[in-house]
């Protein structure tokens, strides 16, 4: 997240698991004031709170120089018009890697989290598994239609809350509600009623699949 100051300069936050930027009017509850690290006094009297439970995530105030070689790192973000199916599958195609892991890598995509990976793929009925450079162009093309899809919904639902995440408001988020496959390994699959699989042996991450489904 990025917020940009009057200074010109702008404070970069990246959340990591628990995360979340909140806004205090003077009626945030206590529970969640008492983990928040970093406090904005803001001009109207609120406050911004970093709040993260498990401090892994970090807060950097940067200057233009600053935030031009952190940017220079990072790929094109999923929801901006350069992310099109030409440009997927061009990532996709040079990499040997599985495509779960190629979609998670903040290098070639960014802001695409273990969740929204697991849940693309099952839309787009690729297997996470896969060498990415083995999709087809229709492939690629289904699958960037998939994440912006479960990007958007998810927008539009406020985020997933499993444990700890909250939106600005202090929140759950109600995606976890139209979750497909992750978290539910073991259940039957939505679209072909066979049992959901799950396994971390792709990337060290939780990865729920249909292997009947995605191939």
């Amino acid at each position: 997240m990025i917020l940009d100051l009057s200074t010109g300069d702008r404070i970069v936050v990246q959340p990591r698991f628990t995360g979340a930027l909140l806004i205090d009017a003077g009626d945030l509850p206590e529970r969640e004031r008492q983990y928040s690290t970093v406090e904005f006094v803001l001009d109207d009297g609120r406050s911004l709170h970093y709040r993260d439970i498990r401090r892994l995530g970090t807060v950097a105030l940067m200057d233009a120089e600053h935030f031009a070689r952190y940017t220079a790192k990072l790929g094109v973000e999923p929801l901006d018009r350069a992310f099109t199916a030409e440009h997927l599958s061009g990532l996709l195609r040079g990499s040997r890697q599985a495509v779960k892991k190629v979609l998670m890598d903040q290098r070639a995509v960014v802001g695409i989290g273990n969740i929204y990976a697991n849940e693309a793929l099952w839309r787009a009925r690729i297997d996470p598994s896969r060498a990415a450079n083995s999709l087809t162009r229709p492939e690629a093309s289904a699958l960037r239609d998939c994440v912006v899809e479960v990007l958007t919904e998810s927008i539009a639902h406020r985020g997933t809350s499993f444990r700890d995440y909250r939106d600005a408001s202090g929140e759950r988020g109600g995606f976890v509600e139209h979750l497909a496959v992750y978290g539910r390994a073991g259940e039957p699959c939505p679209r072909c009623g066979r049992r959901l699989v799950g396994t971390h042996a792709i990337d060290g991450r939780m990865t729920v699949l249909c292997a009947h489904c995605q191939k």
